[in-house]
């Protein structure tokens, strides 16, 4: 009895131990799988808004180019109506299947800002598909889609963590906008968005 009263402080010393080890690797295993499904899904975020922004710009190219001639000096090389309807129905169909994913993998200030940006691009649209009449000024039309895409990238960066800094344009596009020598009919300026 005495050897096991001896050897009972190493037994237990071996115990704690090893319990300390299974809890350590435990614990450890957790915040690795943590990590790796954090990383695994932030990588999946980021190609749904890639997704969604790449749909948006091209409904929106294409209802650009349906209205460069309400747009004097505009860069947008003019399409035929029946074609341009075509590629905004495809393109329609992209879109509704990438904002399925957005709706599901981002965060509620990105999908707000991406609703409305998609919006804001609605109305370029609505005007290609002649569904409303042309403004007299297409430029707020133009403004109101390069802020809102400003908001919605910077949604998406702070979603996604990124740090690096403003990559907005609208402040650029609306100074090109008011700085273009073509003036419409009713003396305002217009161009493209970037």
């Amino acid at each position: 009895m005495d050897t096991l009263l001896t050897q009972l402080p190493a037994l237990l010393g071996v115990l704690v131990g090893t319990l300390g080890t299974i809890l350590a690797t435990s614990l450890a295993d957790r915040a690795r799988w943590r990590r790796s499904q954090s990383v695994r899904w932030d990588e999946r975020r980021l190609d749904a808004y890639v997704a969604f922004a790449h749909a948006l710009k091209e409904s929106h190219a294409v209802a650009l180019r349906m209205t460069a001639d309400l747009r004097p000096g505009s860069y947008s090389h003019p399409i035929d109506r029946d074609e341009g309807l075509a590629r905004l129905a495809e393109s329609d169909g992209r879109r509704t299947i990438v904002w399925e994913n957005l709706l599901l993998l981002g965060d509620e200030p990105t999908v707000v800002a991406a609703a409305n940006w998609r919006d804001a691009i609605w109305q370029v649209e609505r005007l290609a598909r002649g569904i409303v009449d042309a403004p007299r000024d297409m430029s707020e039309n133009l403004t109101r889609v390069n802020e809102a895409r400003d908001v919605y990238y910077r949604a998406a960066r702070s979603s996604l963590g990124v740090r690096a800094g403003s990559v907005e344009q609208s402040a650029a596009l609306r100074q090109a906008l008011l700085s273009r020598p073509s003036a419409t009919p009713t003396g305002g300026t217009t161009t493209d968005d970037g």
